[in-house]
């Protein structure tokens, strides 16, 4: 398994920008799925939207570049690519409720057997609102989600069922970790790949739900 969690982050982000095809309108998470944007195949070209009212999101700007407007929904300085546009919150969230977001990327605290994902508060901790994630799990067309495959101290975060709040009641349909890709069907969660380094009995062992293992179960298709 990885134990490096700046490497395992980077597996995550790598994995998940495979899934993305030319064409996708694609809505980004804050913490890990952000880093999904420095992995696109240089073939793909995909349109990052914000829910604070942006089309066409380009990479982070370079040191002293920064633009104080020019901010995507975590208040983290971003640029425009050419032709991107910008919309009041109204029409952006128009978009996402409309299904016209192909994929949104999404960080999770859990998700259990029956694909629902719990990410938007822990009872008790301060937050600083719900922010879009309700909306894009019901929304978008695919909901992936990226996440490590425990916390911190190894309490797995794929769980038979989750006893944090539901983000929505609708199931994901794939969940990317420093560990594994696990897809969700109709019978339950499917394991279908192992991260680099790592064993089907590792995944196995930090997976409190249960999982359908293949006879052969291949490894992520990217390097390290």
């Amino acid at each position: 398994m990885i134990t490096d969690p700046k490497i395992g982050r980077t597996v995550i982000a790598k994995r998940v920008a495979l899934e993305l095809k030319d064409g996708d309108i694609v809505n980004l998470g804050i913490g890990i799925p952000t880093l999904v944007a420095n992995y696109i195949p240089s073939n793909v070209t995909v349109f990052f939207q914000s829910e604070n009212g942006i089309l066409g999101m380009g990479p982070a700007p370079e040191p002293g570049y920064e633009h104080p407007n020019l901010n995507n929904a975590g208040g983290n300085p971003v640029t425009f690519l050419p032709g991107a546009a910008v919309f009041d919150s109204a029409v952006s969230f128009g978009l996402i409720r409309g299904g016209h977001v192909d994929i949104t990327v999404l960080g999770g605290l859990q998700v259990d057997e029956e694909g629902h994902l719990a990410n938007w508060m822990i009872p008790g901790k301060l937050i600083p609102g719900m922010g879009g994630a309700m909306d894009l799990v019901t929304g978008a067309k695919k909901v992936i989600v990226a996440m490590t495959h425990t916390e911190k101290g190894g309490t797995p975060k794929i769980v038979k069922k989750c006893n944090l709040p539901l983000t929505s009641v609708r199931r994901v349909d794939l969940i990317v970790t420093d560990m594994a890709v696990i897809e969700v069907t109709e019978k339950g969660l499917l394991l279908k790949e192992v991260a680099p380094e790592t064993t089907v009995e590792e995944v196995l062992r930090f997976t409190e739900a249960r999982l359908i293992v293949p006879e052969k179960v291949p490894t992520m298709p990217i390097s390290l």
